[in-house]
């Protein structure tokens, strides 16, 4: 893949430059076009069509979330970068809603401005060489983590899901003799996926002692 290009809007000559100074030390990017002001900026976008741009709110002749709007508006193909003072939620919020990918609040270091960048390279790379998606690929596109626990040697996916689409069912709690019962397991078996769970704070481990003998396990959902 080719350098993704950039365009910077910013009205500030010093911070202007800063950014060129930082993008400059980023791998596989290139700069397209920068403007002063909004104007400037969308008549140079619209001929340019840049993979991303690198927006201020504070803009002389419009805001940026204005520049934002008539962007959108016309469907340019640009990703979003908001780089800017502005912090209060409402203006946070309406440019995340817009489809901003990354919002940078000045002053920032580099480091931020490079996993900003960095973060939005991995994923370009992707969606612009394939055609079609696995969730995964939106997943990691939105910064979505999940946990996945690798089961232990004698127990398997399709058990686990049974067991655990019961706890969540039936939120009471409940013994491994019961469970078995209910699932129709063998009471050693549920008990194995139980203590597994418990292990992993998945379930918790309640003690219910009787008159005589050892407590009895009574098991929940967290």
């Amino acid at each position: 893949m080719s350098n993704l290009s950039v365009f910077i809007v910013e009205d500030d000559p010093m911070v202007l430059e800063v950014n060129k100074g930082f993008l400059d030390k980023m791998n596989g990017f290139q700069l397209v076009g920068e403007s002063t002001n909004g104007r400037e900026a969308y008549e140079n976008i619209i001929a340019k069509k840049p993979n991303l741009i690198l927006l201020d709110m504070f803009l002389p002749d419009m805001t940026g979330m204005e520049l934002f709007l008539k962007l959108r508006a016309e469907r340019i193909p640009s990703d979003i970068i908001m780089i800017t003072a502005a912090r209060d939620a409402q203006t946070v919020q309406e440019a995340l809603r817009l489809g901003a990918i990354d919002y940078l609040i000045k002053p920032f270091r580099f480091d931020r401005f490079e996993k900003a960048l960095q973060q939005y390279k991995d994923s370009a790379k992707k969606l612009l060489t394939t055609n079609t998606f696995k969730q995964e690929d939106i997943d990691q596109w939105l910064g979505i983590q999940y946990e996945t626990t690798e089961l232990p040697k004698g127990l398997n996916d399709i058990t686990m899901k049974q067991i655990l689409d019961y706890l969540m069912t039936d939120r009471a709690p409940i013994t491994s003799e019961q469970l078995a019962q209910n699932v129709g397991m063998a009471r050693v078996t549920v008990r194995k996926y139980l203590d597994f769970l418990a292990t992993k704070g998945s379930v918790h481990i309640n003690l219910k002692y009787g008159t005589v003998g050892r407590p009895t396990k009574y098991y929940s959902i967290k």
